[in-house]
C-alpha cells in the first residue's frame, strides 16, 4: 500500500470536525468517470462555488494526463494521475476521495487512501465489497478518525457546497430540490434512491436540505445511520433531522438508545420502511443485502415502535413521512429556531449541446454541408444507401463512386464503364510523368504520401487533363452544330491542338488497345454515343494528315464518358460535371493504383526483396 512521506497539512476552512463538506472542499475521482464529474461540476457552478470541487481524477489504468470539462460555459482540464500517492503530493489541499472502483479492487484502494494522512472522507460507491475487507477497512478507517460512506452508496450532499457523484442526478433535478443552496435539515439514509425521493419532499415542506447521506445498502457499512445523526446534532445550522431506517439489522436501535440518553436533542422524523413484511408469509429480502429481518426485533414495526417510544416523530406510514416533517418545520419556525431566508436566484447553468440537439432546443448552422454521405446513424449511409445495402447489391467500385460522385446510382453498363476507366488509367508504364516522380521520390527515401503526391501533382493538360478536356472541347463543338471538318479547321485557324487527339507511339496502322476495348464496349452497351461518333469522324480527318492523329485513351474516355452522363441525366447537369473536373477525377482516381505500384516496387527494389518470375522482364531505365 502507497504511505505519504509526511503528513499534509490540514485542509483549511474545516472549523467544525463535524463537517466533512464545505464550499472549499475538493476530492479526487477514482477511476475516470465522465458522467458523474461533470454532474458534480454543473452543481459547483450551479451553487456558485467559485473553484471546481474535483481537483483531480485518478486513473489506475492510464497515464498521467488531462482530461477538458466544462465548469459552466467555459472548458477547464482537470489533472489525471495514476496513483493516488501523486494525486495527494500534488493536491495537498484535497481530502474526499470518491471511490468509483469495482468491488474486487474497492477495498484496496480504500486502505491506500486511508494511509494518505490527508484523506479524510472515503465515498465507496461500489456494491458488493467483500464483508471481511469491509469490516477491516471500516476499523482502520475509525482508528484513524476517518469517515467512510458506503460501499453500495450514490453518496450524499452538502446543499450549495459539496456534491459527490451522481447524488440527486441531474442539474434539473438538483435545482427543483432545491440542492443548489443550503437549507435547515439533516438526512441520512441507507438508500439511495430513497435519498433522492426524500430531499424532493424536504424541498417542498421545509426550507430545503442542508446535508444528506446515503450510507450504503450493503451488510457492513463503512458508517451508520447514527454516525451522521450525532455529526448533525453537532452543527448549528442543522435545525431538524430526517432520517430513513430499513427494515433487517439493528442500527436503528443504536438511533433509540441515543435519543434516550440525550446524545440526540434536535427533532428526529423518522421512519423504517418495509412494514409491508408481515403480509407474507415468510422473510422478504428487500434489495439490500441487510434489509431482510432475521427476528421480531428486527422488522420494521417493532424499529418505528421503538422510535416513536423513544421520542422520534414517527409516521403512521410512509404516505404522511412529509407531513410529519413539514408539521416539524412549520413548529419551528413559529419558536423562532428555523428563520426562512429569501430564496436566491434560481442558477441557470449551459446545456450540453448534445443534449440540446437531441432535445431539439437549438440550432446552429452547419460549418459545411455535404449531401453525399452520412455516418450520423446506426449504419454509414452512401446516399441514401446503407453501406450493408451497397454489398448485398452488389454495386462495386463503379455503383459507389456513382453515388458519390454524381448523386445517383448508376445502372450495371454505366456501373461498368467507371471500373474499365479505372483500369486503363490505371498505369502507362514508368517514364510518364506522374510515375516517374513517384519513382524518383520513393528511391530518394520518401514515405509513400510523399512520393504519390508528387506524381499526382504533374496531372494536368499533358498528364491526364486531356480526359476532361477532350470532354469539353469535343462537346462544344459537337454542340454547336460544327461539322468535323468545320472543328478541326476552327482548331487549326486558333492555332490550339485538338485534346484527345495525337499519340506519339501508337496509330492508325498500331492501334492502342485501351482506346478499341473502350469504343467497343460504348458502342455495344451505351444508350447512345453521338459523342463519339462524332469524335470518330474528326479522327478520320486527323489521321489522313498525320497517321498518328490517332483518338488517344484521354480523348476516348473523356468523350465517351461525356455520352455516358449525357444518357444517365440531363445534359446540362452532365455538363456541369465536366466543367467541375469530374472526368479528371477519373484520371487521378486510376493513375493512383499505378503510382503506387511503382511506390512498393521501389521499395522493394531498393532492398533488394525482389524474387519473381517476371524480374527478368523488368523495365531497366537508364
Amino acid at each position: 500500500m502507497a504511505k505519504a512521506k509526511k503528513p499534509a497539512a490540514k485542509p483549511a476552512g474545516k472549523k467544525n470536525p463535524a463537517e466533512l463538506f464545505d464550499r472549499n472542499t475538493q476530492a479526487f475521482i477514482y477511476n475516470n468517470q465522465v458522467n458523474a464529474t461533470q454532474r458534480m461540476l454543473d452543481f459547483d457552478y450551479a451553487s456558485g462555488r467559485e473553484k471546481p470541487s474535483v481537483a483531480a481524477i485518478v486513473n489506475p489504468t492510464g497515464a498521467d494526463s488531462f482530461s477538458k470539462f466544462f465548469f459552466g460555459r467555459r472548458e477547464i482540464l482537470i489533472p489525471m494521475y495514476k496513483t493516488i500517492e501523486k494525486a495527494a503530493k500534488m493536491h495537498p489541499n484535497v481530502d474526499v476521495m470518491i471511490n468509483f472502483a469495482s468491488f474486487r479492487s474497492a477495498a484496496a484502494s480504500t486502505e491506500e487512501a486511508l494511509d494518505i494522512p490527508q484523506i479524510r472522507t472515503v465515498i465507496i460507491i461500489a456494491e458488493g465489497v467483500p464483508e471481511r475487507r469491509m469490516k477491516l477497512v471500516t476499523a482502520k478507517a475509525k482508528s484513524l478518525g476517518k469517515m467512510i460512506i458506503g460501499p453500495a452508496t450514490v453518496g450524499g450532499i452538502k446543499a450549495g457546497c459539496f456534491k459527490i457523484g451522481n447524488t440527486g442526478g441531474t442539474i434539473d433535478n438538483i435545482v427543483d430540490s432545491k440542492l443548489h443552496r443550503p437549507g435547515s435539515v439533516g438526512f441520512v439514509s441507507k438508500s439511495g434512491g430513497l435519498s433522492n425521493e426524500a430531499y424532493n419532499i424536504i424541498a417542498r415542506n421545509t426550507d430545503g436540505l442542508y446535508e444528506g447521506i446515503a450510507i450504503g445498502g450493503d451488510m457492513y457499512p463503512g458508517s451508520s445511520l447514527l454516525d451522521h445523526l450525532l455529526r448533525y446534532e453537532k452543527i448549528p445550522e442543522i435545525k431538524m433531522l430526517v432520517c430513513l431506517g430499513e427494515v433487517g439489522g439493528s442500527g436503528e436501535y443504536d438511533i433509540v438508545e441515543a435519543l434516550k440518553t440525550k446524545k440526540i436533542t434536535k427533532p428526529l422524523v423518522m421512519w423504517v420502511t418495509g412494514t409491508c413484511s408481515k403480509a407474507f408469509k415468510t422473510e422478504v429480502q428487500f434489495g439490500h443485502a441487510g434489509a431482510k429481518a432475521g427476528s421480531e426485533a428486527e422488522t420494521a414495526d417493532a424499529k418505528n415502535a421503538a422510535l416513536k417510544k423513544a421520542g422520534a416523530i414517527v409516521p403512521d406510514s410512509y404516505d404522511d413521512y412529509d407531513q410529519k416533517i413539514k408539521a416539524t418545520y412549520v413548529a419551528l419556525v413559529k419558536k423562532g429556531v428555523i428563520k426562512p431566508k429569501p430564496e436566491p436566484p434560481v442558477p441557470k447553468v449551459p446545456m450540453d449541446y448534445a443534449k440540446a440537439v437531441k432535445e431539439g432546443v437549438i440550432r446552429k448552422p452547419a460549418n459545411f454541408i455535404s449531401t453525399i454521405s452520412d455516418d450520423r446513424g446506426e449504419e454509414l449511409m452512401y446516399g441514401k444507401m446503407p453501406i450493408s445495402e451497397c454489398f448485398r447489391k452488389d454495386i462495386g467500385i463503379g455503383g459507389v463512386l456513382s453515388i458519390l460522385w454524381f448523386k445517383r446510382q448508376f445502372p450495371a453498363y454505366a456501373a461498368k464503364f467507371i471500373e474499365m476507366t479505372i483500369m486503363v488509367t490505371a498505369d502507362h508504364g514508368p517514364a510518364v510523368s506522374g510515375a516517374h516522380n513517384t519513382i524518383v521520390t520513393a528511391r530518394a527515401g520518401k514515405d509513400l504520401i510523399s512520393s504519390i503526391v508528387s506524381g499526382m501533382l504533374t496531372i494536368g493538360p499533358r498528364f491526364g487533363g486531356a480526359v476532361d478536356g477532350a470532354a469539353q472541347m469535343f462537346s462544344d463543338a459537337y454542340d454547336r452544330g460544327l461539322t468535323p471538318e468545320q472543328f478541326v479547321e476552327e482548331k487549326k485557324k486558333q492555332g490550339i491542338n485538338i485534346q484527345g487527339i495525337g499519340h506519339l507511339v501508337k496509330s492508325i496502322h498500331n492501334p492502342d488497345m485501351r482506346v478499341t476495348v473502350i469504343k467497343t464496349y460504348a458502342k455495344k452497351n451505351f444508350k447512345a454515343t453521338p459523342l463519339l461518333d462524332y469524335a470518330l469522324e474528326v479522327e478520320k480527318i486527323t489521321t489522313s494528315k498525320r497517321d498518328n492523329l490517332i483518338l488517344n485513351v484521354d480523348g476516348c474516355i473523356g468523350i465517351c464518358f461525356a455520352d455516358m452522363l449525357r444518357n444517365e441525366m440531363p445534359k446540362k447537369d452532365a455538363d456541369e460535371y465536366i466543367k467541375m473536373g469530374a472526368l479528371n477525377g477519373l484520371f487521378v482516381l486510376g493513375r493512383t493504383i499505378g503510382m503506387m505500384g511503382h511506390y512498393l516496387d521501389q521499395k522493394r527494389l531498393k532492398q533488394g526483396l525482389y524474387r519473381h518470375p517476371w524480374d527478368d522482364i523488368a523495365y531497366m531505365m537508364d
